[in-house]
């Protein structure tokens, strides 16, 4: 496949140029009613010549606004493209096909993929991209705003095979806990996908993420599950922490002194309290911890 880059393609000033089509036009004008008046024949030889330039001319204007771009074809031969926005003139015989510069939105479909568990997930995202390269946006991709969405798409797909919907361990990224990493990681993918079109993405974000609806309730459930295992093993570090620190803190400052039965007994009562779902109610010993 032959790639094709952009180039600054020739153009004139459309109004000086339409300044020379009317003289000629007037000319031709001027042409003819001599040609009437003398009756000679002859003078059609000047004029036809003309009026076909005149006409022709005509086909060599066109109007570029902001934020676009006209790519010039000639017989079949790609010849350059105009950025600034105006009134120009080129070739009358050169094509001029519309490219929008403009920054578009793709908005994808709710997408059902797997992720890395192999969960069944919903997913959606949204991407900002723009034309940059307006001769491989038109020549070497079929249609570059088809292209744009089947590509994010696939991109999508493989982006949330890499990663679970949720995860509770601090250094693994997820689908849901790492939403700046997921962007970054989903743009990269979608650029290096889509740089054959010659379009920069801008943003890529996820725009919907949730489970499968056969198994929203069960998987509801189960994270609900992990966030209660994860949350009693946070206290459970916690607490043997301070138990710990209480311990030390009594033997550096020889508050009291304590045998192992009473630090058993302690680091039973600390233990206790502090993981306990409900409040803990202190009781009283007046006698002591053998009793």
């Amino acid at each position: 496949m032959q790639n094709v880059t952009e180039k600054h393609g020739s153009k004139i000033n459309g109004y000086l140029m339409l300044f020379l089509v009317i003289g000629l036009t007037l000319f031709n004008i001027y042409w003819l009613i001599l040609m009437i008046q003398w009756e000679d024949p002859s003078m059609l030889l000047v004029f036809v010549p003309l009026v076909i330039v005149n006409f022709v001319s005509f086909g060599g204007f066109f109007v570029v606004q902001p934020n676009e771009a006209r790519v010039l074809v000639l017989f079949g031969k790609y010849i350059g493209s105009v950025r600034e926005s105006g009134f120009w003139f080129t070739n009358p015989f050169a094509t001029k096909k519309h490219v929008s510069l403009r920054i578009h939105n793709f908005n994808s479909e709710r997408i059902k993929v797997n992720d890395l568990h192999g969960n069944p997930i919903e997913i959606g995202a949204v991407v900002v991209y723009r034309v940059v390269d307006s001769a491989r946006a038109l020549f070497d991709v079929e249609n570059y705003e088809q292209f744009v969405a089947i590509q994010s798409e696939t991109a999508i797909r493989a982006l949330a095979s890499e990663y679970p919907y949720d995860s509770h361990e601090d250094d693994k990224a997820s689908l849901r806990g790492n939403p700046q990493e997921i962007a970054e990681g989903l743009k990269k993918q979608v650029q290096t996908r889509l740089e054959v079109a010659g379009v920069e993405i801008i943003e890529a974000r996820l725009s919907h993420l949730a489970y499968a609806q056969e198994i929203a309730q069960a998987m509801l459930r189960r994270q609900q599950a992990q966030a209660i295992i994860a949350a009693r093993k946070k206290i459970v570090e916690g607490a043997v922490g301070m138990v710990q620190d209480a311990l030390r803190i009594l033997s550096e400052q020889k508050i009291v002194k304590l045998d192992e039965d009473k630090k058993a007994t302690m680091v039973n009562n600390l233990m206790v309290a502090l993981v306990s779902d409900h409040e803990a109610v202190p009781v009283i010993n007046a006698g002591t911890l053998y009793q």
